[in-house]
């Protein structure tokens, strides 16, 4: 079954727009790459300052493989003009699918 990884990241209220808006300008290389699944960029909607960036992998070599792509350092390089980071802290998390469902 597939793995997830979830980028737990702490971004203040003010700059939450501009982690949204550097998200919707990536690269988007991650969506060609061999093993990838999906994708979630999630807004915390409860008062909470913690973003996921949600993540399925076909296995941990895919994902290691992105990690250490050329790819994967262009899609997270600062942005040209940015103001620094939009982010005061991150932590990966990693998951194996234990059990699935879709709508039937």
């Amino acid at each position: 079954m597939s793995v997830v990884r979830i980028n737990a990241i702490t971004v203040p209220a003010e700059r939450a727009e501009e982690l949204a808006a550097r998200f919707a300008r990536r690269a988007g290389q991650v969506e060609k790459t061999d093993g990838f699944e999906e994708f979630q960029l999630l807004r915390p909607t409860d008062g909470r300052d913690t973003w996921l960036v949600y993540t399925r992998w076909r296995d941990e070599a895919s994902f290691d493989a992105w990690v250490s792509s050329m790819a994967f350092g262009q899609g997270h390089a600062q942005p040209e003009g940015a103001s620094g980071p939009v982010a005061s802290g991150s932590e990966l998390w990693s998951f194996a699918v234990e059990q699935q469902a879709t709508k039937a």
